[in-house]
């Protein structure tokens, strides 16, 4: 797997992921069905049109789905026993149909499970950013990682 073992994480390591992702219509309109989100500031252009912002958001849960998505391939593929919780999830500025997404993680804390004596806790800060170099979603995350087979 792709993935990094718990061992191969240190304090201040960052990851600037090459995979980047433009976000359709189609994304936002797909995620807030599924997802039975019929808040009309992600689905009304009419509606949004006389918001702030003068057209439909991206819905943030498929922001930060993206963003952690996104640092999967060079972190966590096939190595995380499970994430332990997300905290701190901001989003500093709004984003739109047809912005494109990129993300930066840098490992903020690296500490051995007390319960499992095969696995780690790895917290991440990953940072997703647009093409305009705006700061778009900030969120924390705890995952539970496995150790390097002996």
């Amino acid at each position: 797997m792709a993935g990094l073992y718990f061992e191969q994480f240190e304090v201040g390591q960052v990851f600037r992921h090459e995979l980047t992702r433009s976000i359709t219509e189609m994304d936002n309109m797909l995620f807030c069905n599924m997802t039975l989100n019929p808040q009309p500031l992600h689905i009304d252009f009419e509606f949004a049109k006389q918001t702030e912002f003068g057209k439909p958001l991206v819905n943030s849960l498929f922001t930060l789905g993206l963003v952690i998505g996104i640092s999967v391939a060079d972190t966590t593929l096939g190595t995380t026993v499970a994430n332990l919780g997300m905290q701190d999830t901001r989003f500093p500025a709004p984003v739109f149909h047809g912005d494109t997404i990129r993300v930066e993680t840098t490992v903020k804390s690296v500490r051995e499970s007390k319960s499992r004596p095969n696995a780690g806790i790895i917290e991440f800060e990953h940072k997703g950013i647009n093409q305009r170099d705006e700061v778009v979603c900030i969120c924390l995350r705890s995952a539970l990682m496995k150790r390097k087979p002996a």
